[in-house]
């Protein structure tokens, strides 16, 4: 526990674990209600846990948006970066050319998102969940694993896991697959960015340990560059 408060301290966090924290950054304010595009009625609708779990039901896949594709992307950052935009719930990979992989995702829920400069600390297929002991402490259900629980197709982590690092601390945050791929598009997390399980093998495949990682605040441009 000291050894986190220490952590903590160094980053400037001003939450507790998994609440909303800058790591060095300004405090993410809450984003908007996500929205989707309805090619039948030309229309921006809402996109919630109900609506996600019934297109997910209907069409086996998330809607178009939040699936992974190539897309022409600006920015001042090199090929391997991986930037975060959760007000639109997608993640993408540099690549050169201006182009950039684009991933659909699910982000931390009111409270739990976050911004800042990170690295990929380290990765791991089908890694074990250990839940942290904040999270232990308010849910039952995580604490039943609190000793672990191995990798799997029901294990929270997924397929794969890229591991969040500022310095050589672990900031306790993931890139990860998900057993639940309809969450993707909404604000679902306690602050880890999920991606369905084929799209973190696609992701891990491409991704060096010790590349670098931003996560933008709610309301940044993307369009002006990072």
């Amino acid at each position: 526990m000291a050894g986190m408060s220490r952590l903590r301290g160094r980053l400037g966090w001003v939450a507790a674990l998994f609440m909303a924290v800058g790591l060095g950054a300004a405090l993410a304010q809450v984003g908007p209600t996500t929205q989707i595009f309805d090619p039948k009625t030309h229309k921006w609708i809402n996109y919630d846990r109900k609506k996600a779990r019934q297109y997910y039901a209907a069409h086996g896949q998330v809607p178009d948006a939040f699936r992974r594709q190539i897309v022409t992307f600006r920015t001042a950052e090199k090929p391997g970066t991986i930037i975060i935009d959760g007000n639109q719930h997608f993640l993408y990979l540099v690549l050169p050319g201006l182009k950039a992989v684009r991933y659909g995702i699910g982000v931390g829920r009111d409270g739990f998102g976050w911004a800042g400069i990170v690295r990929v600390g380290r990765t791991a297929e089908w890694p074990t969940w250990t839940p942290p002991a904040e999270m232990v402490a308010r849910d039952p259900n995580a604490a039943k694993f609190a000793g672990g629980m191995p990798g799997g197709p029901d294990n929270p982590l997924g397929a794969r896991a890229l591991y969040l690092y500022q310095g050589d601390q672990d900031t306790i945050y993931r890139i990860h697959g998900t057993p639940e791929p309809w969450t993707i598009g909404l604000d679902v997390s306690s602050g880890c960015i999920r991606m369905n399980n084929d799209d973190i093998v696609d992701l891990h495949a491409q991704v060096r340990v010790g590349a670098k990682v931003v996560v933008l605040m709610q309301g940044a441009a993307l369009y002006k560059g990072v």
